[in-house]
């Protein structure tokens, strides 16, 4: 598709970087341009390795989107927040809890608990990578080329990359994972979220101390979030502390989800993040994500790759035994059916509380 024959959509004016001095963490930064040689890729399979063993999190550039297609795409994604109504959005914000346990669109703000009685102010939308397995707002119609194109690069270009250097990290052969990464078979995994974070008032930030989202890790394998300016996004350190996500200009953000820890048997494990009220300067300004989320093919068992020599190695730490192993489908719907809406109690360690999932315990981190 041309550039003249692209429909028009309102600019979406991003906020300033902060000017905050904030504690960030301190990522490494993979450049896929390097992925072309051998060398090159064991080279970047050792920083992948790294990065997941000490943060969890990682940068990506060179992925090979220009600036401004990135901007288009920030443009698009502010489509289904600015250009529809809240009676269309109600339109399209069924669950299904049967199937996966995500909503098929819309995610409307007020439906999850945060703490303290307080509730969310968090709006999304999902895509699934199949555009044309969902109904859409009318707004977005004429851009559902665009959307799935920059899933199928996601998907092709950047997920593939990665999973191949982390195979590569594991001494499997570079397409042990992307062959379970196909996403066309059982439950197929919902392609992109876009996600706008509103500003809350004093007395909700108070009762919440701050937090918007609680620590948490992703359910899947694999999630790429489009860097954007608004300061929020922190990880938790092995120190204990959190720190902040710095952004990068047309970077990525990488971490490993529930779905890697259990493939790898807690080698690479979920990395636990959360999402809190801006700084100062950027708290009157609405934070608008990007993401692609991925999972395995929905009836993968999440059991471990015995066959790695990595993990023979270092040792395998399953979190239950094959036999009881959750699906990847399985998984992910149990987690989002049960995120938000399910009463958590207090866990033994301080300012964590846990949920039951298939017999093994999920904590959320205030």
């Amino acid at each position: 598709m041309s550039v003249a024959a692209l429909p028009p959509v309102p600019h979406y004016n991003a906020a300033p970087p902060t000017k905050a001095d904030l504690d960030y963490a301190d990522l490494a930064t993979i450049d896929l341009s390097k992925m072309e040689s051998a060398e090159g890729r064991a080279a970047l399979a050792s920083q992948v390795r790294d990065a997941l063993l000490t943060h969890g999190f990682f940068y990506v550039i060179n992925h090979g989107y220009s600036q401004s297609q990135g901007n288009r795409m920030f443009d698009i994604a502010d489509v289904p927040f600015s250009c529809v109504g809240d009676e269309e959005k109600q339109l399209y914000s069924d669950i299904d809890q049967e199937l996966t346990g995500w909503y098929q669109a819309y995610k409307l703000r007020q439906y999850w608990h945060i703490d303290a009685g307080v509730r969310d102010q968090l709006e999304y939308i999902n895509i699934d990578r199949d555009v044309h397995k969902q109904g859409h707002p009318e707004a977005l119609r004429p851009l559902l080329p665009e959307i799935e194109e920059f899933a199928r690069f996601n998907h092709v270009n950047v997920l593939f990359a990665i999973l191949r250097l982390i195979a590569l990290s594991l001494e499997l052969p570079e397409d042990a994972l992307v062959k379970i990464h196909n996403c066309n078979g059982l439950g197929e995994a919902f392609g992109k979220s876009w996600r706008g974070d509103y500003p809350r008032s004093a007395e909700d930030e108070e009762k919440t101390n701050n937090v918007w989202l609680k620590g948490h890790t992703d359910s899947g394998s694999i999630t790429i979030l489009w860097s954007q300016p608004v300061a929020a996004l922190q990880i938790l350190g092995k120190d204990n502390k959190w720190r902040w996500v710095r952004h990068v200009e047309n970077a990525l953000v990488v971490n490993a989800g529930d779905a890697m820890d259990f493939l790898t048997g807690g080698y690479y494990k979920g990395t636990i993040h959360r999402v809190v009220q801006p700084p100062p300067d950027q708290q009157q300004h609405t934070r608008l994500g990007v993401f692609y989320f991925t999972m395995t093919d929905g009836d993968v068992k999440l059991v471990p790759f015995y066959e790695s020599p990595v993990l023979q190695r270092v040792g395998i730490n399953q979190r239950c035994e094959d036999n009881v192993a959750p699906t990847m489908l399985e998984w992910r719907r149990e987690r989002a059916n049960g995120y938000g809406r399910t009463e958590l109690r207090p866990s033994r360690e301080k300012g964590v509380e846990e949920e039951i999932i298939n017999g093994m315990v999920v904590k959320h981190y205030n």
